[in-house]
């Protein structure tokens, strides 16, 4: 299914910056999909069974292809890449589901996805990826400043400590991640192949966890559609765009064109959940989907 749905759906000649913006409006939808599932099922249950079922997909969709098994025979030190990616998604996937819970859809979002543009940026410097442009730094200024009046003029009560704390270590998680499969997928791997491993490594970690947490509670009508949704389209279709748009943009750029997701997230809190956005967060709104927009179009 994901095979039929990869990113044959969008144009290859410009493609690269269409294909990750898709994947981030998907990722945006995740946290108020979230709210839907059992009151019983926790954060942390959600999210494991988010990425076992995601990194399942996704493990068959690389076998059905030529490039795993060149990539698993990389040598040790491709292993030690592909386990540090694997850790770093299921770090940032766990974290960022008990942020959300803690501080609310749309701030857990804008934290986590804000702060990854600025550490996507600084381990590209320390892994020799490539400069960064005044460009670059022009948007990704503008949509962090964006992120920070979003979360400012949205819901006070939201803000959190521990759930911000845990946040920013998603957002940490998750550059780390696109880093290691930017990495590999610039030096010519399988892109499918490399989310492949590193979502199949983040399931087989995070299987205990959800064995420990009752997962009999997602077993549900309501469970079972949250599951599925997270599992197989934000999380399967989602970094299958999102691996292939790495074949020709840049990790940093990549991650600052990942702050549509907080958009899309506050929108859907605004219209979904009630979530309250006042003047200076819907100033907030606009000044990061320009600063968005300013990128996509470079």
């Amino acid at each position: 299914m994901l095979s039929s749905l990869s990113p044959r759906l969008l144009p290859s000649s410009r493609g690269g910056a269409a294909h990750i913006l898709v994947a981030a409006s998907l990722w945006g939808t995740t946290g108020t999909v979230r709210t839907f599932a059992p009151a019983t099922a926790g954060p942390v249950t959600v999210g494991a069974a988010r990425i076992i079922l995601g990194g399942l997909l996704l493990f068959i969709l690389a076998r059905r292809g030529d490039g795993l098994r060149p990539l698993l025979r990389g040598g040790r030190r491709t292993w030690a890449v592909l386990a540090l990616g694997a850790i770093c998604v299921a770090v940032y996937q766990t974290a960022f589901f008990v942020a959300v819970a803690r501080t609310g859809v749309a701030t857990g979002t804008v934290v986590t996805i804000g702060s990854a543009p600025a550490f996507t940026g600084l381990l590209s410097l320390l892994t020799g990826q490539g400069g960064l442009s005044r460009r670059w730094m022009l948007s990704t200024a503008g949509a962090v400043t964006g992120c920070t009046l979003l979360v400012s003029g949205g819901r006070a009560a939201g803000v959190e400590p521990v759930g911000i704390s845990l946040a920013l270590l998603s957002g940490l998680g998750y550059a780390v991640y696109a880093t290691v499969a930017a990495r590999l997928i610039t030096r010519g791997e399988d892109d499918r192949a490399v989310v492949g491993a590193l979502f199949g490594g983040a399931a087989i970690l995070l299987l205990p966890v959800l064995l420990s947490r009752e997962p009999g509670t997602l077993l549900t009508g309501s469970g079972l559609l949250v599951t599925l949704y997270l599992g197989a389209v934000t999380t399967g279709l989602g970094y299958v765009l999102y691996a292939r748009g790495l074949r020709t943009t840049p990790v940093a750029v990549a991650t600052t064109l990942g702050l549509a997701e907080p958009a899309v997230a506050a929108l859907l809190g605004l219209a979904v959940l009630s979530e309250h956005l006042g003047g200076v967060a819907l100033i907030g709104l606009a000044v990061l989907g320009g600063s968005i927009v300013l990128l996509a179009t470079a």
